[in-house]
């Protein structure tokens, strides 16, 4: 039997950002699941990002550069 990797909450909010739309059966995707799955902190996060990514396409917001790498920055997922 595999053990399986732990990861952060700061990889997950890391890789949500960068990874939406990516292969879901892909072994991130699967790490991302499981940390999900027993983080009710991430769950929240998860949520809200989905929630904002429906109403930037629903409106078609566009950002600017800048102010997407100030909230990467302010988040602590610049790279």
């Amino acid at each position: 039997m595999t053990e399986q990797k732990k990861i952060t909450c700061k990889e997950v909010m890391k890789h949500v950002c960068e990874s939406l739309g990516e292969n879901l059966n892909d072994e991130k995707c699967i790490e991302v699941k499981n940390h999900l799955d027993s983080c009710p902190h991430c769950r929240e996060y998860f949520k809200s990002v989905e929630i904002t990514i429906e109403c930037y396409r629903k409106y078609n917001v566009q950002v600017p550069e800048e102010a997407h790498d100030r909230l990467m920055k302010m988040l602590g997922l610049e790279e």
